[in-house]
């Protein structure tokens, strides 16, 4: 069984998380630059083995696609494009910046570090991972949404 790769794409940085091989706990992996992330992850699924990948859905609180929905858009498409034995899923991601901020915040890290946007971004990329583990398993199978090539 490979891993499954969380994204959460952003417009300078994109967050990565990656489950372990049996599929159950949810890793930070890494953040890097939008401009890089194509490149890093076709180097990273040549090393590792990646069954699926999740991409963070962008929505505003009334369930509308947010301003950086486009963006995100497009990003999957090319994934697609470039990783087609890959299957790609998204998900509603909405307030896990903030529930990453508020983690980060209680964990005691120094305020330098908790304001560390890259940080942010990666622990974000794992609150998505873990979201879609628990909805594969449960009832929030209708609340993922699979992309079709």
């Amino acid at each position: 069984m490979g891993r499954i790769l969380a994204v959460d794409y952003g417009e300078k940085r994109v967050g990565l998380a990656v489950s372990d091989t049996m599929q159950i706990i949810a890793n930070n992996l890494t953040t890097v630059s939008t401009l890089e992330v194509y490149n890093y992850l076709e180097q990273y699924l040549e090393k590792e083995e990646v069954d699926m990948i999740v991409v963070g859905n962008p929505k505003q609180l009334d369930n509308t696609p947010s301003q950086s929905a486009k963006a995100v858009r497009v990003f999957v498409e090319n994934l697609a494009r470039l990783l087609p034995e890959v299957e790609i899923f998204m998900i509603d991601e909405r307030y896990t910046s903030k529930i990453a901020s508020q983690s980060i915040a209680k964990s005691g890290l120094k305020k330098q570090k908790r304001q560390d946007k890259a940080l942010i971004d990666s622990v974000s990329a794992v609150l998505i991972l873990q979201d879609f583990m628990e909805m594969r398993k449960g009832a929030g199978q209708d609340n993922i949404i699979k992309i079709e090539r």
